[in-house]
């Protein structure tokens, strides 16, 4: 496989495609050297760290045009940490989850293990599918995935009918957010770490918060339920008024998250940056439907991913030999999700990737199975 050299007239100008972290946009790195001095190495209290908090708070309120009175938090963790904080501030007694993949059922397997809280409920269906969300008596808490990242399955989001009138719906967007739409009336927490779409790093999470769902963090916390306070949805509530976090955040993070968030805006917002990713998955899908060695993953044309697309390999043709010989080109982070198992290659189709880059990709991909199977 190593003997195997694509040409540098098919190769991306940038070899970044993994659905873990995004590339990120070398002018934003830019950006944050040239702002270093002023910026990095201070009290995320100060002032000129507090305004770059705000204007991503408020650039964040703009993309996703939300109503006046939605809120937008942030601390420390990431999305994986926000689920404990879930467990502790937002969901009050019971939850319903659907898990279609990896970071879904994570989320089930946590509350499972909360004492303080009943046996969530779950529906469940095979990776490649999501499950429909059906209202059920006394759940509180209604806990959805926009997209999953693991299985390159998406779905739409809705308020399940039928639901109790104080339930919450909150939804796992990590790799969604910035690049499909939503409505905020369907939803009551929009979460996500800025890592993917949002071309930033790990580390911290954000959160577009319904008036409901801050409603029900003060509910809690009048309680009597005991909360660590890393985990206390109203200490982050209150840093996030002040236009700060809990504990020192990564600055460089916040500072390129915003980077991202102000390219977005200043090219047109979110149908935009919704139709970029959306034309690097038609450039991808039309491919793989056009191989006879190579077919989607997903069935389904209204559940594919627009940012993580997973493409099946014939038996005949190794999906690991393929990521093998891109990634000794120069190409990495093609691999599919490790505890799936299937024969594939998993692309992220996040902003920061153009779409011409994808067509290259799979030109690149012609090339190594061509040698591979010839």
């Amino acid at each position: 496989m190593d003997t195997i050299k694509i040409p540098a007239e098919l190769m991306p100008q940038d070899g970044r495609f993994g659905s873990g972290p995004s590339r990120v946009r070398p002018e934003a790195v830019a950006a944050l050297a040239k702002d270093a001095d002023e910026y990095l190495g201070t009290s995320h209290r100060r002032p000129k760290v507090r305004a770059v908090v705000r204007r991503l708070q408020e650039g964040m309120h703009e993309l996703f045009s939300l109503p006046d009175d939605y809120e937008i938090l942030l601390n420390n963790g990431g999305a994986t940490l926000f689920w404990d904080s879930l467990c502790f501030g937002i969901i009050r007694q019971r939850s319903l989850h659907l898990c279609f993949g990896e970071f879904s059922s994570k989320f089930y397997r946590a509350v499972k293990e909360v004492p303080h809280l009943d046996e969530p409920v779950l529906l469940e269906t095979p990776p490649g599918t999501h499950p429909v969300c059906e209202a059920q008596p006394g759940i509180d808490t209604y806990a959805l995935t926009h997209n999953e990242t693991s299985t390159g399955v998406c779905m739409e989001l809705h308020r399940p009918e039928g639901a109790d009138e104080d339930a919450l719906v909150v939804v796992d967007a990590t790799s969604a957010a910035g690049a499909m739409f939503w409505d905020p009336d369907e939803v009551d927490i929009y979460y996500f770490s800025p890592q993917k779409c949002f071309a930033g790093d790990g580390g911290l999470w954000l959160g577009a918060f319904s008036p409901a769902a801050i409603n029900r963090i003060e509910e809690i916390h009048a309680s009597s339920r005991w909360i660590p306070p890393t985990l206390d949805m109203k200490i982050a509530l209150d840093n996030s008024r002040l236009n700060q976090t809990y504990n020192t955040p990564s600055l460089a993070t916040i500072h390129l998250t915003l980077s991202q968030v102000d390219w977005m805006l200043e090219n047109g917002g979110l149908a935009w940056v919704a139709g970029r990713s959306a034309e690097s998955a038609r450039i991808i899908y039309g491919w793989a439907e056009e191989r006879s060695f190579a077919t989607p993953f997903v069935k389904d044309e209204a559940k594919r991913s627009p940012v993580v697309a997973t493409i099946d390999f014939d038996d005949a043709v190794s999906a690991d030999d393929i990521a093998a010989t891109l990634r000794a080109n120069g190409i990495v982070d093609t691999e599919s999700y490790r505890k799936l198992g299937k024969n594939q290659l998993r692309v992220s189709l996040f902003p920061a990737i153009a779409p011409e880059e994808i067509s290259a990709l799979c030109g690149c991909i012609d090339f190594v199975v061509e040698r591979l199977v010839g």
